[in-house]
């Protein structure tokens, strides 16, 4: 799908991705398998806008595979401890992306969060 790209002032090609939609997560989260054979980068964007519990630390990474079962974490965003927003570009990806995170850390936390953007 096309999308408009500011800095370049124009259209580009790309395609849309969720790999974890908005939601509050309190244990370990696996996002969907996204299929990404014609395109080797991924403009990501992790997007936390609720955070609680005592000292809450949140992990997500970007994981490939060249077979959607044998995965490997191919990046990771700074880890997050409360509200903030990070993009970060993901590059030589195989044949499948998605986004993990394990169990969060501190006393009862819980992360609002969203991991999106695009392939290219």
């Amino acid at each position: 799908m096309a999308r408009y790209d500011s800095t370049r002032k124009q259209m580009v090609g790309g395609k849309d991705v969720t790999l974890a939609p908005s939601a509050a997560r309190t244990g370990a989260f696996t996002g969907s398998a996204f299929n990404c054979h014609e395109y080797n980068q991924a403009v990501l964007t992790l997007d936390v806008t609720a955070a609680s519990g005592t000292t809450p630390t949140l992990d997500v990474n970007v994981q490939d595979s060249a077979d959607g079962s044998s995965w490997a974490t191919v990046g990771s965003f700074a880890q997050k401890t409360e509200v903030a927003s990070e993009r970060k570009v993901f590059s030589g990806l195989r044949e499948f992306i998605r986004a993990q995170h394990g169990v969060p850390g501190g006393t009862t936390p819980s992360f609002t969060y969203s991991v999106s953007g695009y392939l290219k």
